[in-house]
């Protein structure tokens, strides 16, 4: 896994991204109190099963894999 060059920055666009993508489909409603880690995963599981991003294989899933994964969508998004 090549680290991204500004991935930091790409996490918190996906996080941002991920957020709207997931209320305006209705699915899920984020409280101020929920942790980067929750939403990470939540986005991370939700793209996988709208089959925006190819899932990871399940024996390497981690919170570093999932949050690169993300910014690798979000990095693609205009």
């Amino acid at each position: 896994m090549k680290k991204l060059k500004n991935e930091k920055e790409l996490i918190k666009k996906a996080i941002e991204e991920g957020v709207k993508y997931g209320e305006q489909r209705g699915v899920v409603e984020f409280e101020a109190t929920d942790s980067a880690h929750e939403k990470i995963l939540y986005i991370y599981r939700l793209l996988v099963h709208d089959k925006v991003i190819q899932p990871i294989p399940e024996d390497q899933v981690s919170q570093k894999s999932m949050a690169h994964k993300l910014a690798i969508w979000a990095s693609k998004i205009k």
